[in-house]
């Protein structure tokens, strides 16, 4: 009788557990919409405000919804030669970014993760203490070696769009290592041992072997390193002075900043022009980008 009471209660409380998830689930898919809200809510102010007329912005219009949608936003941005030029330059500095970031943060996760030397818990301490340091202590060093430099070494010194695809490089280089080093570290010995026995050297395996298997950890460091650079201010700003034919898209969104008047209209449509090529490269790695932050994580 007893045992058939202590089953009845438990059905009794699986039953109830079962009741009360439904409710439970919905709090939390009510929580999750909150926040989406939340973070949405100002990319889409910007959208609205760069279909806004410049009337409308101008007279401080508040309505959550463009009451005529128009493209004069846009079409004062992107008019002549100089958004373009603008784009391109961003396009070469983050490109370049990510080509060299993965290349230089690959071969140093398989040197930090399959060989063994001295040094190497140092080593790696270094690397994460240099990703601690923050970017505005080293502004103003920087911005006297990248000018030093400039008189030895050709297309690295100021108002070069050199110095920034080299600075940028160093700065993702840390975190972009130990990203792929919990991918390489993941790999098993025994896929190693099994392409030695079928005759690869060492740069066959670490490029025909090793490199397809830790391709999604090369994808989320990519993407890591391409917004870094895309989105980058301070240092465009500090290297790039006077030529202002080798700016990027976010310092030359501040001619749209006047003494007499900020043209807002034009501002947002920069912002949402700028956004686009980000979502175009996350559209191109989506696929991997989900199992390479996962794999990172695990690592």
């Amino acid at each position: 009788m007893m045992h058939l009471l202590g089953q009845r209660l438990l059905r009794a409380g699986n039953s109830g557990r079962r009741r009360r998830l439904p409710g439970r689930r919905f709090g939390v898919d009510l929580a999750g919409l909150v926040i989406i809200a939340v973070i949405a809510f100002p990319l889409y102010w910007m959208v609205i405000s760069a279909l806004k007329p410049r009337t409308a912005i101008e007279a401080g219009d508040t309505t959550p919804y463009p009451a005529k949608v128009t493209l004069e936003s846009i079409r004062r941005v992107v008019v002549g030669d100089a958004f373009w030029l603008y784009l391109a330059n961003s396009l070469i500095v983050a490109l370049s970014v990510v080509v060299l970031s993965t290349f230089c943060a690959f071969l140093a996760a398989v040197a930090l993760t399959r060989y063994r030397f001295g040094s190497r818990t140092k080593l790696l301490i270094m690397i994460l203490v240099a990703q601690m340091v923050p970017v505005e202590a080293l502004t103003i060093p920087l911005f006297f070696l990248v000018r030093n430099i400039g008189g030895v070494v050709p297309g690295l010194g100021l108002n070069h769009l050199g110095s920034l695809i080299a600075v940028h490089t160093a700065f993702t280089l840390p975190l972009a290592i130990w990203m792929l080093r919990g991918f390489v570290a993941a790999v098993p010995t025994e896929i190693e041992e099994a392409a030695r026995l079928d005759g690869a050297s060492s740069l066959t395996f670490v490029w025909r072997v090793l490199f397809p298997i830790v391709a999604p950890g090369v994808v989320a460091v990519s993407v890591f390193s391409f917004i870094a650079a895309w989105n980058d201010f301070l240092f465009a700003m500090t290297f790039i002075i006077s030529a202002t034919e080798r700016q990027t898209l976010p310092v030359a969104i501040l001619r749209f900043f006047q003494p007499d008047g900020n043209d807002w209209g034009a501002i947002m449509a920069g912002s949402v022009l700028m956004t686009i090529p980000v979502l175009i490269f996350f559209v191109l790695v989506q696929r991997r980008l989900t199992s390479g932050m996962a794999g990172a994580v695990k690592g």
